[in-house]
This record gives structure tokens, sequence and C-alpha cells, in this order.
């Protein structure tokens, strides 16, 4: 076939999948260079192009070119659900059977894989995670390989540890790349990669300097984007902002924010103030993803409030709007999500709401980073003394990880060959591994690159568009004349005095349930601790309270400053005492409490008992004082740690390591054990804050062992 019959026939294919009846759609220039290189050269490509240039129209047309060709099913990695049900849907009005193999659709794996092996499938949409799933990668991985007539690696940056968005399982892309026949083209894809990224996507793909691959890199500018940042004094603004101004922003839209508790509040108030909004995070269940995103794509809700689990995977080329309440931490993670926008409109407003408590949140999220050495050799010393593999709970009491970190950092040990993921858990393979201590220190330097540019684009007099297309490194960067820089600003600060009482009311109202523990964390028998299984129900701690979470926009951003770890002690604030009376009245009201009339409800508390601290003394010793007094009850004494114990290094790495830590370091003094049993009944047990939950746990076992009827806390805070 020659080109021009292979360019007619792929614009054939392109009319399909934009639906195009009168086959008139013809495929950009640079499409088709792409397309040319994968069908007709079958050589390896990088394509660095702006949300909306049309990716997925590269794959989708090649793979219809190749099939016809005789080549075997497209695989297509791809980050998220969202994203793949939209592509399969895609590849359908073009003619091509799609099917995927994800976490959501496990009962239809073998059905899937029978439907590969029968040839009736041209292109297998696959999640990173399954690539270093032990039976998926020694079992499926290699007939893959061995089958597959072309290889798309969508959102490719996420393979670098450089970029903003570093997922360890596609570097499993390495293995089945070796695994390759020579011959199969690949195409690497993404949006949102600066020419260090890049660079380090184009060595891992074989798509380098080195190799004879295609680099397609365009410009980055969105024309129809008009970017905005407006300052507003505080939380309660944002929100009235919100409430006033939603319905004046065109089509239907995205509003990011930053942590799960700020999207559930955001949604609660919206559609207190009767807004049709939907809350989309990490922790939404996929039905109810699923028909979150189904109703704004057809337009059935204003907006979806969503945290950055709906980043990569959503696409709808009518989207009116972006807005960010609260400043993401790098440019090129922004970039990114507002590209949601305005890919099939002619005009999108985004606007940006940045808040005091995002620095925050940004330390939060660096302290995820790959692990100091010590703790990886420490992980590599029990793997290597273990004469079994070890699953993530039973290696998670050994070292001083939590569970998400452990997991991130022993896939990419996995991948640099230093441990092997089998049935049943981890194991070491004894050979030799080097801690890329430059490396490592450089990412960390970028990160912080990264939040100053997202500060400085808050605070630039430039064009915005421009300042985000350099972060990208596109050299084609230049004034847009469309953002509030360039043109003048578009939305002003005024909020109405309703709102802003309203908002502020809902950001001020108090209390939040505190889960308690309920189930010994596993593994604590390889620590020498004689737990498992269920806390007996006579010594667990009831349902407690917490005055606020330390994520959310209202209550935290009053609670972190006081409780960061630098913060002096002292008695509790008068505004945030008044708070916590409010909870305890509530409570007491509330379903199931002491003055409720239930009759399942507890009897009411008999007294106060505080928990001894390092940091903050006299903190909570005026909360509880307090909490006594206002209650009219007894404060019956404090737990105490034994003497000489180092409190302030029990770690919070994770569950296992801090009840090895605890067990045996709270003390129950006797004057309070003895104020417990002549009282008789249950007592509130105070903190300023908990994380794990696992002290309050361990001092509500020892209060109801020395015959406390229940234990309710009562801390300052939440984390999380």
């Amino acid at each position: 076939m020659s080109n021009e019959d292979l360019r007619n026939a792929a614009d054939t294919v392109l009319a399909r999948l934009v639906g195009d009846p009168s086959g008139t759609a013809r495929l950009r220039e640079d499409q088709w260079r792409a397309i040319e290189a994968l069908v007709a050269d079958h050589r390896r490509a990088l394509v660095v192009q702006r949300t909306g240039w049309g990716k997925s129209a590269v794959y989708f047309v090649a793979t219809a070119l190749l099939r016809e060709q005789g080549s075997g099913p497209t695989v297509i990695v791809s980050p998220l659900l969202a994203l793949m049900r939209n592509q399969v849907e895609a590849a359908e009005r073009a003619g091509i059977r799609a099917r995927t193999i994800n976490s959501s659709n496990t009962e239809e794996w073998d059905a899937v894989r029978a439907e590969v092996a029968a040839g009736e499938v041209d292109v297998l949409l696959v999640s990173p995670e399954r690539l270093n799933n032990p039976d998926f990668r020694d079992n499926v991985l290699p007939q893959l390989a061995a089958a597959t007539g072309l290889l798309v690696v969508d959102e490719a940056h996420c393979i670098s540890d450089w970029g903003h968005d570093f997922r360890p399982d596609y570097r499993r892309l390495r293995t089945m790349l070796a695994e390759l026949p020579s011959g199969v083209p690949v195409l690497a894809t993404t949006a949102t990669a600066n020419a260090r990224v890049t660079a380090d996507v184009a060595d891992q793909l074989g798509t380098g300097s080195g190799s004879d691959a295609l680099v397609l890199r365009g410009p980055l500018d969105r024309e129809s984007l008009s970017l905005n940042v407006l300052e507003l004094p505080d939380a309660a603004h944002r929100l009235a902002w919100l409430a006033d101004h939603l319905d004046d922003l065109p089509g239907s839209g995205i509003i990011y924010t930053l942590t799960v508790a700020a999207a559930e509040e955001v949604t609660a108030y919206l559609r207190q103030c009767g807004h049709t909004v939907t809350s989309y995070t990490g922790k939404t269940e996929n039905a109810d993803r699923q028909q979150a995103e189904e109703d704004l794509l057809a337009n059935r809700v204003k907006a979806l409030v969503a945290t950055s689990a709906l980043g990569m995977g959503f696409d709808k080329p009518d989207l009116g709007f972006v807005v960010h309440l609260g400043s993401p931490s790098s440019p090129i993670a922004y970039y990114q999500q507002v590209g949601r926008a305005g890919r099939g409109v002619e005009h999108a407003e985004v606007l940006l709401l940045p808040g005091k408590e995002d620095e925050a949140i940004w330390r939060y999220f660096a302290s995820l980073a790959f692990p100091p050495e010590d703790q990886v050799r420490r992980t590599l010393d029990v793997l290597a003394g273990s004469e079994r593999p070890l699953s993530l709970p039973a290696l998670e009491p050994l070292v001083e990880l939590r569970r998400s970190r452990l997991e991130i950092m022993l896939k990419v040990l996995d991948v640099d060959g230093a441990v092997h993921r089998v049935k049943g858990g981890w194991i070491s393979t004894g050979r030799p591994w080097v801690y890329d201590t430059e490396r490592y220190v450089w990412v960390a330097k970028q990160r912080e690159a990264e939040q100053q540019a997202m500060r400085d684009y808050a605070t630039t007099t430039g064009c915005r568009m421009e300042f985000l297309r350099r972060q990208l490194d596109d050299e084609a960067a230049a004034p847009c004349g469309r953002c509030d820089n360039c043109a003048g600003a578009r939305f002003d600060a005024a909020v109405s005095p309703q709102a802003l009482t309203s908002a502020r009311g809902e950001l001020g109202r108090p209390g939040v349930e505190v889960e308690p523990r309920k189930m010994w964390p596993t593994g604590l028998a390889s620590v020498g601790i004689d737990l498992k299984g269920r806390i007996p129900a006579g010594e667990q701690a009831a349902p407690g309270r917490a005055l606020g979470r330390l994520s959310d926009i209202g209550w935290g951003n009053r609670l972190r400053p006081m409780l960061a770890p630098q913060a002096p002690d002292g008695p509790v604030p008068d505004d945030v005492a008044r708070a916590v009376v409010e909870v305890l009245a509530d409570w007491a009201k509330g379903p199931g409490g002491w003055a409720s009339g239930d009759a399942s409800a507890l009897p009411r508390p008999v007294g106060v008992v505080t928990m001894a601290s390092h940091t903050r003394p006299q903190l909570i010793d005026s909360l509880g004082r307090g909490i006594a007094q206002v209650g009219r009850m007894p404060l019956l004494g404090q737990i105490a740690y034994e003497p000489g114990s180092d409190t302030a290094h029990i770690p919070r790495s994770n569950s296992a390591q801090r009840l090895r830590a605890l067990d045996g370091t709270l003390v129950l003094p006797p004057e309070l054990a003895g104020a417990l049993a002549e009282a008789a009944g249950p007592v509130l047990l105070v903190d300023d804050y908990t994380e794990t939950g696992w002290t309050l746990a361990m001092a509500a076992r020892l209060l109801r062992r020395a015959g406390a009827g229940a234990v309710l806390p009562l801390v300052l805070a939440v984390q999380g």
C-alpha cells in the first residue's frame, strides 16, 4: 500500500472515530506523521502534545490499519478507569473491539483473556498496577508481548519520578519492551512533561536520542482557556464566592480541592446552597464514581468537586470551567488538570483560588517521597532474612513505613531488581542495589522548585498561560492575550453577606466522629506482642469526637498552626474551648448520646481522664479541666507514660510499629485506678489529636480493664 493510500485509509478510520458520516474528517499533519511512523515504518514514537491534540485518534487509527495488515492487538497501558471507559466507547465508534483488564472488572478477566487469545480483541486497555501483579506478569504479560501489534503507553510522564505523578508500576514496562518482538511499534503519549521528564521517559522507553524514534513535541497553548487567579481573604470567602458565582460559570465543570476532607466540605456546602454538585475522590466507591462521571457528561450536575483522583481520567470536550480551591504543588500538574476544560468549546474559564492551607498540604504530600536509605536497607535486610515471602501486612510490623509508602518503595526496588513480587508476598533477590542519593536529592529539589513556581504563578503580573508553557519548556511560549493579566480581570472578589455568613457557619460547625479501632494489626506476634484479631468489646473505645480534621479548610485551618510540631504549648484558646463544648453538647443530644433519651444510649460520663504529653501538657491539661468544669464532673486523673520512655520518638509510620512502641509504655497511676473503680461509669478520654488511633485504643484498653464502663475519646483534631 502506498503512503497516499495509507493516508486515505487513515482518514476513513478517523471519520468513523469522530462520527463524521460525510467522510470529510482529515488527520492533522502531525497526527499523520505519528501514524505513518507506527504503521508504515514500525518505529517507536514519543508524542508530547497538549490536551485535546488528538493522541487517542493516533493510536486508534494506527490500530485499525495495523489490524488490517494482520498485526496482533494493540495493548494500551492507561492509568485511570474513567479514561478507559471513555476510550472503549470511542473505539467502538470506529469499529474497533476494545476490552479492559483493571481492578474494577476482575470477574471479566478470564473471558477477556480468552477473547484476546481467540483474536477477537483489537485493543486491550491495561491498568499499570496489573503489570506488577505476579500472575499477570508471569503468565499474561509474556503472551501479550509476543502477540502485541502496537504498544501504547498513555500518560507516559507517570514513568518518571522527575514528574508530578510518578507511578512505579509503570516501570514494569521496561520488561514488556524488552520482550517485544523486533519491529513492533511503540507509542508513548503525554501532555504534561517538561524537557527533563521528556528525556527521562524517552530514555526508559527506548525513544531517546540514541534511538531511531520519532519525537513529536508541539506547542502547548490552549486557545480556548482564560486563566485567572483570585486572592480571597480566607476559606469562608472562597466558599461564599463559589456559592454566589458558580451559576455564572459557563456550562458544567470541575472544582478541584487538595484533600478528600475539603471535597466533602465543599460539596456539602454547595448542595446546602442549592447547587447540583457531586464529590469525586479516592474514597468514592467505583459505582458512585461512574455515576458521577455520567452525570457530568450529561450535564445533570453543575460540577464535580474532585481531588486529583479525577486528574487524567476524564474526557468531556465541552467542559466549561475548572476551578481550583487551593493550589496544586506543581505547575505541570496544574496545567494537566486545567487542560480538561475547553477541548471542544471556543471558551472555558479557569480560576485558581489559592488558600493559606496549601503549603501545609504540600508538605504532607512531600513527606511521602522515597524513603531514606536506612529504611530501605532495613526492608531489604528483613526480606533477606526471611525463609518465605512476606506480604505487606507481615512486613509492616518489621519496618517503620506506612503501608502505602512501603508498597511504592517495594515496586521501585522490584524494577531495580533488588526484590521480587511472588504469590504470597515479596522476596529478596540478593542482587546488589545502590541507593541513588543524587537522584533523590535532585527530585526533592525539583519538587521545591515546582512549589515556588506555583507561588510565582499566583502572583505574576505577566501572562499566565505563557508562564505555564515555559514551565513545560515550550519554546513557542508567548503571551496568550486571554488571561486576567493580558486581558483584564474577569472576576471580582465580591461576595454577598448572606453567602459569607452561611459559609462561616458551615466551616465553623465543629464536630467530626472518631471511629474507634476494632481490630489489632496483623503480624504483631513477629515483634513479640501477643495481640491479634478483634479487640474484645469490653476493651474497645466507643466512637469519639474531634473538633475538626487537620486536612479540612474549616477548623483545620485553625488547628494546624496550633498543633504543628514547632508550635508553643499553652492553655487551650477560648474560641477552641467554646467549640469543644459545642461538640460535647451536640454529641450528648445526638443519636446514642447520653442526653438523647434513646433507650440504648450510654449513661452520662462520670468523669474526665487526660493523656500525658511531653510536648503539649498545658494544652491537654487545660482542655481536660475546662471540660470537667463545664460538664460538672470530676477530673479523675491522667494516663501516664513509664518513666524514661521516649515518647517523642514513638513512630507514626504504621500501626504495627506504633503499637510496638506503645506496648507497656502507657501506665495507669494507682490514684486514677482507684478513682475509676469508685466512679464506676463511662469516662471522657481527652487528648490533643489522633493520627493512627492506637494511642486512644491502648489507653481505652487500660481504662476498660480498670473498670471504666465505657471510654469516649475527645480530641481537638484527627489527621486526614
